[in-house]
């Protein structure tokens, strides 16, 4: 069934195209979602997150979030152990739904962590300036994506093994980080126990009621972002009937455990009126200011390393992510055709110097003028992700119902995804109600504040447009669930 350790894929067949690499073990599968789930979001916003809400309304903010996700992923999880492929949602998409909501959906995607690669060069020249304040901001720029276009260059198992590390370190962190602040609630660490006072003081646990509850619940989606990765990569893993579902059932209680702990801890030590929680300077990161409490002195300097490495995550899954999706597109028709090259190390490289070019570009946009191009571009993406999650609540929704009516078995599917039908449901209203959301703030008040309006939701006309514009040009239909082909399909 997986035709990639036949020698074709070592050896490039005639005509000059290789088939992508199945280089990536379990243990990197695992890391990729898990890394791509914990970042800044958890290390900067989640201070945000309290002091808006309170202790309580940010945790139960996250585990709504936490819960959706988890569906998505169990979702994501039977559609790519069935058929992994690197195109994934856009690929399940173009075959359970419509051909043009997964070109939509696929150049989203790109566009997404294109833009985003550009965000994460941002972020890693302010990072460095914390050592070097007065260093050239394009030094370390063109440095970070010299990094990350060459661990992506040199092989998946390159991006895999890196991806891994840098995952490694963050969770190290985390780990580290709810150790020392049990030790300090408890009083084991300093002799003074903490206990629960933090979390009953004021209005707390719920700090500003429903409204404020729901402005974290959105911002929430963001920092879970990413998990999403597991689909990608799926199209180059090593057996992955067995190792998405592994993967799958692992990562959920991770990720919801690290960041419920690392949000209660942060809670109990930390007021939710301290104003350092309302900052996203790393000097007074929460995780900071814990380690600085528990007697660490150089606590900032690792945080702000820790910070480093999780931008670098974010940045090389980002080119990764796009690399794949925009050779997926290509080898579908729906992208030029020299874009679905790939060289004898398994690399889509044109996909890979176009996007890094993008990214780069995007970047270089942040610098001149006032970088009003730069907010737009980042702007246009910001939907990109949810949109991305509904496609996949849309497609295996679909794929599930049209796999049953053409009579096959559910037991033969390498993984089944548990609460049909009730977790795509659920994920999408949760997706919806996060898009239409997002800036709820811009329609009360005085007035609808109509550039608010714009900025936050630019992303979704445009995905409209490329959908409908497509959907003309080539007249496709959405697809009657008896003739969705539910035959298995590898990259």
């Amino acid at each position: 069934m997986n035709n990639n350790h036949s020698p074709d894929a070592v050896n490039p067949p005639t005509g000059g195209e290789n088939k992508l690499k199945r280089g990536l073990k379990p243990r990197h599968l695992t890391m990729i979602s898990l890394g791509g789930a914990i970042g800044t979001g958890l290390f900067l916003a989640s201070g945000t997150a309290i002091h808006s809400a309170g202790p309580g309304g940010a945790l139960l903010a996250y585990i709504i979030i936490g819960v959706m996700v988890y569906f998505l992923m169990t979702s994501l999880g039977e559609l790519a152990a069935f058929m992994p492929t690197s195109g994934s949602f856009s690929t399940y998409a173009t075959r359970f739904v419509d051909p043009s909501f997964g070109f939509a959906l696929g150049w989203n995607y790109w566009y997404n962590w294109a833009i985003t690669l550009a965000a994460e060069l941002s972020a890693a020249t302010l990072i460095m300036k914390f050592w070097f304040p007065d260093s050239p901001s394009i030094l370390w720029s063109a440095l970070f994506l010299a990094i990350i276009f060459g661990l992506n260059v040199l092989s998946v198992k390159g991006y895999g093994e890196s991806e891994y590390w840098f995952s490694f370190i963050k969770v190290a962190t985390v780990i580290i980080f709810i150790i020392v602040g049990l030790l300090m609630i408890f009083g084991i660490m300093n002799g003074n126990a903490i206990g629960f006072k933090n979390f009953t003081i004021g209005d707390a646990p719920f700090h500003g009621g429903l409204l404020a509850t729901f402005g974290v619940f959105l911002a929430a989606g963001f920092s879970f972002q990413g998990t999403e990765l597991l689909g990608i990569s799926a199209g180059e893993s090593e057996d992955p009937e067995k190792n998405v579902p592994r993967a799958v059932r692992s990562i959920f209680w991770r990720i919801l455990l690290f960041y419920v702990l690392a949000i209660f801890v942060i809670s109990l030590i930390i007021p939710y009126t301290s104003s350092h929680l309302a900052s996203d300077n790393i000097m007074v990161s929460p995780f900071t200011l814990v380690f600085k409490n528990a007697g660490l002195a150089f606590a900032a300097s690792v945080m702000n390393a820790v910070i480093l490495t999780a931008v670098l995550s974010a940045g090389n899954s980002g080119l990764y992510a796009s690399t794949r999706m925009l050779y997926a597109l290509a080898k579908e028709g729906k992208a030029p055709k020299f874009l679905g090259k790939v060289n004898r190390r398994g690399i889509p490289i044109w996909s890979l110097i176009i996007t890094a070019a993008v990214g780069a570009l995007a970047f270089l946009a942040s610098l001149f003028g006032d970088g009003q191009v730069y907010v737009w571009l980042l702007n246009a993406s910001g939907m990109s992700g949810f949109i991305a999650w509904l496609g996949i609540a849309i497609s295996h929704y679909r794929f599930r119902k049209a796999y049953v009516l053409q009579g096959k078995q559910l037991k033969d599917l390498p993984y089944q995804a548990k609460w049909f039908p009730f977790g795509p449901i659920f994920a999408f209203i949760v997706c919806l109600i996060v898009i239409i959301g997002q800036n709820y703030n811009a329609f009360i008040g005085n007035g609808i504040d109509w550039k608010g309006i714009l900025v936050s939701y630019i992303g979704i006309p445009l995905f409209l447009i490329v959908w409908l514009v497509y959907k003309f040009k080539t007249g496709s239909k959405v697809i009657p669930l008896k003739n969705c082909d539910v035959s298995p399909q590898e990259d």
